[in-house]
């Protein structure tokens, strides 16, 4: 089995950070159309908070497009995973102020890990994953250049 190796960089990120490997660029690089999209009805409360907060702000700065739809909704969802599980540790932790919620018995008496630690971990490195996706960390957005949509460009801005 092959390892595929990093991802390949987009053509605007080499042209804007460098090319230092001296690679071709790819003058056919897809770019597909701005849009908003809605909502997926599937997602979750806190994954639609999550979606209008962001959603808005990515397609003003020219990184949401017609098929990002279902990476945001995997991004929302996993966010909304998150909360709700952090949500549940919080109301064990009101019943078990030694441990928080975070450990559980088992049916024989055991201390264990509370499943739902485990849940927000993996909905929390998720989220991450996805974040990085559309450059909302500090990291990532370190490394892209996005230009802001044509319709909120005001011409007279400059002036005011």
């Amino acid at each position: 089995m092959s390892t595929r190796g990093r991802k390949p960089k987009p053509t605007h990120l080499k042209l804007v950070t460098g090319n230092p490997g001296k690679r071709a660029l790819n003058g056919s690089e897809p770019q597909p159309t701005l849009l908003l999209p809605s909502p997926p009805a599937e997602l979750n409360d806190d994954a639609k908070v999550e979606w209008d907060r962001v959603s808005e702000e990515l397609y003003r700065l020219g990184l949401l497009t017609a098929i990002d739809r279902a990476a945001l909704a995997a991004y929302c969802q996993a966010y909304g995973r998150w909360m709700t599980a952090e949500r549940a540790i919080a109301e064990m932790a009101k019943r078990d102020p030694l441990t928080c919620g975070l450990l559980i018995k088992t049916t024989n008496g055991n201390a264990i890990q509370n499943p739902l630690v485990g849940v927000a971990n993996k909905a929390m490195a998720d989220t991450m994953r996805y974040a990085v996706e559309f450059g909302m960390s500090p990291s990532s957005r370190s490394r892209i250049s996005a230009k802001p949509n044509e319709r909120d460009h005001n011409p007279f801005a400059e002036f005011g």
